[in-house]
């Protein structure tokens, strides 16, 4: 049993959802339609604003874990979890990027609540089929 069907088409330089994510991220942060931090996230989630959240794993508060997860359930908001919360503090702007386009300073952020996707992108469809196959 393998977790990819094998009827899929292989895509050449198909997307990961990695990097469809930090796609999805970035055309959401120019929309400014972004959240971040726990007390902004689970207000929109709670007000049913949001259309995705992004959980941290390396996040270690559990109770916090419980609060999102539940809030994204109660309101049937998608939830995709990353293992890094330097990644997606990265991912969604918390960073300063230095002349060689490396990021720098990068502050770590628990949850990501998306309110806006912004511009439809190729990566919004690969995030939406990585949802679709994973509820």
């Amino acid at each position: 049993h393998s977790d990819v069907p094998s009827a899929a088409p292989v895509i050449d330089g198909a997307m990961d959802i990695n990097t469809a994510l930090q796609e999805v991220l970035k055309k959401s942060l120019i929309a400014d339609g972004l959240v971040h931090g726990i007390h902004q996230a689970c207000k929109a989630l709670d007000k049913r604003q949001a259309v995705l959240a992004i959980l941290a794993e390396s996040f270690d508060e559990p109770n916090y874990k419980t609060l999102v997860t539940a809030l994204c359930n109660e309101h049937q908001i998608p939830l995709i979890r990353v293992d890094s919360h330097k990644k997606l503090g990265e991912w969604s702007g918390l960073c300063k990027i230095d002349k060689e386009g490396k990021p720098r300073k990068v502050c770590g952020c628990s949850v990501v609540v998306i309110k806006d996707f912004g511009e439809e992108t190729q990566a919004l469809d690969v995030v939406k089929d990585h949802l679709r196959q994973n509820s």
